[in-house]
This record gives C-alpha cells, sequence and structure tokens, in this order.
C-alpha cells in the first residue's frame, strides 16, 4: 500500500509539471517567445522560469533588444577607421575623433510604433531617449535631427500622425534645449497606418571622458537615478516587434510618458556626475528598462547583479516585479558607483531634485538576482540575455520578389514627355515631398544654444560650431525609400553617397555614419530580401567613403494587417545619419545663389534617366521601375573635385541635384536671396530628364565670373565630367529661353504647399 502511494503521488507529481510546463509554454508564446526558445530557456535555467523570468528573456530576445534577426548580416558592415574610438555597439552610442581632442557621440533610433498609436509622447519619447544615449556616456548634445515618414497628406490620418508627431518633437526638443538642425520628411501610402519617426542627437565631449556602459567590482553599489518608475512603456520593446494590426490600440499602455525638464535635470546631473571619480558604469534605460540596463551592463564584463525591486522609487503602489523590471519610464539611468563614493553620487543629485537610490549591488559569477521584499522572484545568467551572448541569432530565408525583375523592363520611351514642362516645374515644387518642409521645422527651435552655423548661411547639411576649435561638425539624415524599394541595394548606396555629398558640398569630410534601419516583418522572405541587399549596398558604399557603421537600430515589423487583407509592408528605409568634419570652420559652404551674374555649373553629368525620380511617380503615377543612375566610382569622383573647389575658394555656393532634380535644385539656390537663373540644357538629354530627373553624382555650383577660368582647369584636372548651365538672373526662370516664371511666384508654392494642406486651403 505503502508503494502504491508513493506511486499515485509521484504520477500526480508529473501531471502537475506537465500541467505547468504546458501553461508557461502558453505564456511564453503570448510574450512572444517561439517554442524553441522557450526550451532554450529552459536548458539556461536548468528548470521551468517563471513568469517574471519568461518576461524578462521575452523583452530581452524579443527583436527591439536582441537583433535576432538582423545581426547574422549587421556584423558584415565596415565597423574600423581612423576615427572610431569605440566599437559598433560596444556602448550606448558611436564615438569618433574629430580631432584637437574632442570627440563626438552621435546615433540615431527608431520609435514607430509609440508614435502609429500616440503620435504626440511616441515621438517625444523617441527624442528624450535618443538624447539620454548620448550624455550617458559623458557627451552633451548639441543638436538634433529627424526622418519622418507618413501616408498620403491629404489623408485627415496623416495629418493627424503629422501634427502629434512634429509638435511632440518640438516641445520635448524645445523644452530640452537642443537645436534641431537638420531632417527629411516624406510621405508615402505605405506609411499610412505605420509612419517612421527616427530620432537622431549628436554631442560632444573630450575624448578620453568616455562614460563606459558597464559594471565591475563585486560589491560597488548599483543605483537607479532620474524618475520615478510607473507603469507606462511596459513591454514597449516587445510591442516594437510585432506587427501594427486593429487590435494594437490596446497596446496604448506601451507608449512611454516623456518629461523634458525632468531630462534637462538629468542631463545636468549626469554631466555633473561625469567629471567626478565616483562610477564605474552607467547606462540609459531604454528599452526593457531596469531588465536591459542591469543585464547588458553586467554581461559586459561577466558580473552580475543583486537588485532589489522594493527599492525602486515608484509612481504607482502595489507594483509587480515584472512591471518594474520591464517599465520603460523615462528620465531613468542605471549608475554603478564606486564603493565609499555614494554620497558623492547621492548629493549630486539631491542638488538637481532628483532620486538616487540604491538599489542593489554588483557582484561575482554573472548571474542576475532580482528580489522583492526578500524573496527572490528571478535568477537569470546575464550573458544569456544579451546581444553577442546566449540571445537566439536567427539566418531567415530570403527571396526576390517578383517585382524586381518586373522594374527591369521600364523603358524611357513608353513615357510621353509634357508639353508643358514649367507647368511640371511648379507643380514639382507644391509636391509635399518636394516642397519646403518649413511647417514642420518652424515648430522646432534651431537657434537656442548659439551653435548652429546654417541658421542664416543654408547648406546641404547642418553645421554645429565647435567652441573653442578650429573645425565645425557637419551633420545629416538622408534615404529616398522610393529608390530603396525599387532596388534595395542600389538605393541603399545611394542614401551613403547623398549622405557623403550632403557633407562635401558644405565643406566637410565625411566621417563615420550611424543607421535606423526600418522594415517589415522579417518572417516575410520578400521583405527579408530586401534587408539583406541593403546592408550589401550599405555595405559597398560605406568601405568607397570610409564612413565606418558606429551602431543604430533595426526596426522590422513596420507594416500594417488590416482585417481580410494580407499585411503591407512599409517602403524598405535604412534611414542614414551621418556626421563630418569641417576643418576649417571660415569655409563652410552654402547653397544659395550670391549675385545677379554669377556662373552656374553642373559638376557631373545629366542622364536619359527618369526612374524613380518624384517626377515619374507623381505626374505620371509610375512606380514600377529601377532606382535611378548611379555610378559609385563617378559619384566618389564628384564629390572629391567639389572637396577641391570649396578648399581653392573658387566657388561660392554648392547644393547636391537629389530629390525634384536640377529643376528642384537650382530653385533651392534661388529661394533665399529671391534670384533666378537663366540656363541651357543639353541636347543629347530629354528636357524632362534634364529638369527633373534624378540620376545621381551631380552638383550645382555657383562661382564669380572672374573663377571660370581656374575652375574650368581644376575640374578638367580631376578628370570628372561638368559644364556651364548659365548664369544667376535678378529673378527670372528661364531653361532653353523659354519662360518658367519669376523665383516669387516658386517661394510661394515652395514655402506654403505643406501649411496649405495642413490648414486646408488647399
Amino acid at each position: 500500500m505503502r508503494t502504491f502511494a508513493l506511486s499515485k503521488q509521484h504520477q500526480f507529481s508529473t501531471m502537475s509539471t506537465l500541467i505547468h510546463e504546458e501553461s508557461t509554454l502558453e505564456q511564453a508564446q503570448d510574450l512572444g517567445l517561439l517554442p524553441e526558445e522557450f526550451e532554450k530557456i529552459k536548458e539556461i535555467l536548468g528548470r521551468t522560469p517563471n513568469f517574471t523570468e519568461l518576461s524578462i528573456f521575452s523583452i530581452m530576445w524579443s527583436e527591439h533588444c536582441s537583433y535576432k534577426n538582423s545581426i547574422k548580416w549587421l556584423k558584415t558592415l565596415p565597423k574600423e577607421g581612423p576615427h572610431l574610438l569605440v566599437e559598433a555597439g560596444q556602448e550606448n552610442a558611436g564615438l569618433v575623433d574629430i580631432g584637437e581632442g574632442v570627440a563626438c557621440a552621435f546615433k540615431i533610433e527608431s520609435h514607430n510604433h509609440p508614435s502609429a498609436l500616440e503620435p504626440y509622447q511616441g515621438a517625444a519619447t523617441g527624442v528624450g531617449g535618443i538624447n539620454r544615449d548620448i550624455f550617458t556616456m559623458g557627451a552633451r548634445p548639441i543638436a538634433q535631427l529627424n526622418s519622418l515618414r507618413f501616408g498620403k497628406l491629404d489623408s485627415n490620418h496623416t495629418q493627424w500622425l503629422l501634427s502629434g508627431v512634429v509638435k511632440g518633437i518640438g516641445d520635448y526638443g524645445n523644452a530640452f534645449g537642443i537645436p534641431v538642425l537638420g531632417g527629411e520628411v516624406f510621405f508615402d501610402e505605405s506609411y499610412s497606418s505605420n509612419p517612421l519617426v527616427n530620432a537622431m542627437s549628436v554631442g560632444i565631449m573630450n575624448a578620453d571622458d568616455m562614460i563606459s556602459a558597464t559594471s565591475r567590482g563585486a560589491g560597488n553599489p548599483v543605483y537607479i537615478v532620474g524618475s520615478s518608475t510607473g507603469k507606462d512603456g511596459i513591454n514597449g520593446a516587445s510591442f516594437a516587434s510585432k506587427d501594427i494590426t486593429e487590435e494594437s490600440a490596446e497596446d496604448l499602455p506601451s507608449v512611454q510618458v516623456g518629461d523634458p525638464f525632468q531630462e534637462k535635470l538629468l542631463l545636468e546631473a549626469t554631466l555633473e556626475l561625469a567629471k567626478t571619480d565616483a562610477i564605474v558604469g552607467m547606462q540609459d534605460m531604454g528599452a526593457a528598462g531596469i531588465t536591459c540596463s542591469t543585464s547588458e551592463m553586467s554581461a559586459n564584463e561577466g558580473f552580475g547583479m543583486t537588485i532589489d525591486l522594493d527599492k525602486v522609487p515608484t509612481r504607482q503602489e502595489g507594483m509587480l516585479p515584472f512591471e518594474i523590471l520591464l517599465s520603460e519610464s523615462q528620465e531613468r539611468m542605471l549608475v554603478v558607483v564606486k564603493k565609499g563614493q555614494e554620497k558623492v553620487v547621492e548629493d549630486i543629485f539631491e542638488k538637481w531634485d532628483l532620486n538616487a537610490v540604491q538599489i542593489g549591488e554588483v557582484t561575482e559569477g554573472g548571474m542576475l538576482e532580482y528580489y522583492m521584499h526578500g524573496e527572490l522572484v528571478a535568477k537569470v545568467p546575464a550573458h544569456d540575455l544579451v546581444l553577442g551572448g546566449g540571445a537566439p541569432v536567427y539566418d531567415r530565408e530570403y527571396r526576390e520578389p517578383a517585382y524586381f525583375k518586373k522594374n527591369q523592363e521600364f523603358n524611357i520611351d513608353d513615357v510621353e514627355e509634357p508639353s508643358d514642362l514649367a507647368a511640371v516645374g511648379m507643380e514639382l515644387l507644391g509636391n509635399p515631398n518636394i516642397a519646403s518642409k518649413r511647417w514642420v521645422y518652424e515648430q522646432y527651435d534651431s537657434m537656442v544654444g548659439t551653435r548652429n552655423m546654417s541658421t542664416n548661411f543654408p547648406s546641404d547639411a547642418g553645421v554645429a560650431n565647435i567652441k573653442g576649435v578650429k573645425s565645425a561638425l557637419a551633420m545629416t539624415v538622408d534615404c529616398n525609400a522610393r529608390y530603396v524599394h525599387n532596388d534595395p541595394k542600389k538605393g541603399t548606396a545611394i542614401a551613403v553617397a547623398e549622405a557623403a555629398r550632403n557633407i562635401v558640398c558644405t565643406g566637410g569630410e565625411p566621417s563615420a555614419i550611424t543607421n535606423c534601419l526600418n522594415f517589415g516583418n522579417p518572417y516575410n522572405p520578400e521583405v527579408y530580401w530586401q534587408f539583406v541587399n541593403a546592408i550589401q549596398g550599405m555595405g559597398e558604399a560605406c568601405r568607397k567613403f570610409e564612413t565606418p557603421v558606429t551602431g543604430g537600430n533595426v526596426s522590422f515589423y513596420n507594416q500594417t494587417a488590416m482585417e481580410g487583407k494580407e499585411a503591407v509592408p512599409v517602403f524598405p528605409t535604412p534611414t542614414i545619419g551621418m556626421i563630418g568634419v569641417v576643418k576649417d570652420k571660415n569655409k563652410v559652404m552654402s547653397l544659395n545663389f550670391k549675385e545677379k551674374g554669377d556662373l552656374i555649373f553642373l559638376i557631373g553629368e545629366s542622364r536619359d534617366d527618369i526612374a524613380s525620380s518624384e517626377y515619374l511617380a507623381s505626374i505620371h503615377k509610375i512606380k514600377e521601375c529601377p532606382a535611378p543612375y548611379f555610378d559609385i566610382d563617378e559619384e566618389y569622383e564628384v564629390q572629391d573635385a567639389v572637396k577641391t573647389l570649396i578648399a581653392k575658394g573658387l566657388i561660392n555656393a554648392a547644393h547636391d541635384v537629389a530629390d525634384g532634380g536640377l529643376y528642384t535644385a537650382l530653385v533651392e539656390m534661388g529661394l533665399p536671396n529671391r534670384l533666378g537663373f537663366d540656363i541651357t540644357g543639353d541636347a543629347a538629354v530629354r528636357a524632362d530628364a534634364f529638369l527633373f530627373g534624378e540620376a545621381q553624382g551631380r552638383v550645382v555650383v555657383s562661382l564669380d565670373g572672374s573663377n571660370e577660368e581656374a575652375i574650368v582647369e581644376a575640374l578638367t584636372e580631376k578628370g570628372v565630367p561638368f559644364s556651364l548651365l548659365g548664369h544667376v538672373t535678378r529673378g527670372k526662370m528661364v531653361v532653353d529661353d523659354a519662360h518658367f516664371g519669376f523665383i516669387d511666384d516658386a517661394v510661394e508654392v515652395y514655402n506654403n504647399a505643406i501649411g496649405n494642406i495642413m490648414e486646408g486651403k488647399s
């Protein structure tokens, strides 16, 4: 009887274990973990995880934190360069040496999904988060940029999203006190329900004063500093790692709430702390909150931590362990302090009226132990949670989509040339993708801090003054997603090349890039093909221009699943953020025409090409075509020639030919001083292609007539194609003796197009 009873109890225990594992597996799947990932977690722990542990693994193994579907290809990007001070992904942001003992920290990240549901807070907290990545390293942010994508502007939903996003960026950035020096806005129906909000921050610091995101020294205290922890942003990283659907509104609590005034206090306290010798390491609490910062800092050097979650300052009573661990409440940092230096830290944060609470200490062995009221609620190894450690890595299937082959069948001869090119030109100037984005940028403070050198001298890239040194910092964000969709490899290479071209036209030397890779669902083989080819194109171009990748962000699942219809991915959008150094700030080059009678030259060659142009898409409604003409060697040579002309002081304006083609470039050069142009076309090229085609590798320059002989000699010596287009006029726009209107008319259309739509005037 005794043996039978034990046998029955054993059977009951086994059955209970099976039931427990089945329910835990269901929980794991609900949290976004794959069945094989659940099995791997059990293997790592040597047991079945509890719910808190499952939550920890699910957030750290989400695509947003682990890059499990992208890291294989990201590792192929060039990450070495003479100016790099840290390896890509090693710290919170990239860090490059820009000379004279000064380093630049910079990074771009996405906040797409939160902005789709709650555009104001989604965008605002994106700005806050990226700035924290910069000042956590000990750098003071000096500039912000952003890259925004929305659906068609005539949609009420798009206008709501645009208004909220722009106000969120403006309110947070303006209150924080960092100027916006550049950006881009693009509209296409593929972004209708899933906008892209990519925020970039740039900061400077002494090259030797970097604060590392690391943890070491058993017994060193661990502090949480900044704001209190609330229930906003819980599972935000998981939310960003799945498709937006009609039910996504239920995930609204995943959107964080920001406070720029708290962030300003945190900035000043952090930079004051950085001047002491009291800290071992520090990391922003971004995606995954306490979970991410404790695991990544610990895994860097193989240490562990014990954390008392009940000591974390909270905004709500009764928060559960997993809520505290996964909350993405803003304006918080994790700091590992040198033992004995606690009062230094506490005094600084008390001075700035911010929390500074010891919540644990560093331990040997690499284990993270989280306690609540003395009870161990989770025990996990740090190394197995993180990217580069035990987080899974996948090699997803990819295949070329049918549309790509069809795009190659495009023939320019099948497109009828319009009879009234002047009317087409004016229509393009009013196209939201071409028109001035002043309705957007006038809501941003671009002059706070007195560093912006582009305020009165518009240039292709933003330029920030570095006080006390001879050099200045140039910066830009670029990506034509239409090009990338039509040919991901070439289109992404063009994005890098255009970023470099913008830096060069401003008088700078391209230095390095950060990227924000926005794509659809990685489990879709055609989407993943776009991703793989984009990475290959980026790598090729970065090697050519010697601009290593310092880090960035991958944002998958950017698509909208509508009821009864297949999910539609956004245009693949690998946004490139690039910085460059203007070695002599007195030689910053602006884009605007200076004087009537100045000569206008085109460096590079016009092509019989209208592929992927805004002209082809919006005037002819043709989207099935290849990317525009691009030769990376020709591009490099043109940029090298422009550098020479600027260095020799032979030109007084430079502007790249990009969206909208040559006509748009000329109008943009004329706008600031209300000057026009009189040019002659190219007999070997169709007139519409000459004016509106977007073939790459071209730069327009203007110069005083006395420099004509010198510029011809310099360009001939460089061996690049060039042509004299014509001259600057007092205000009339003329092409091949045909009147294209006056610059004042162009200004009215170009400057007010977006504002008129947003205000219901058109």
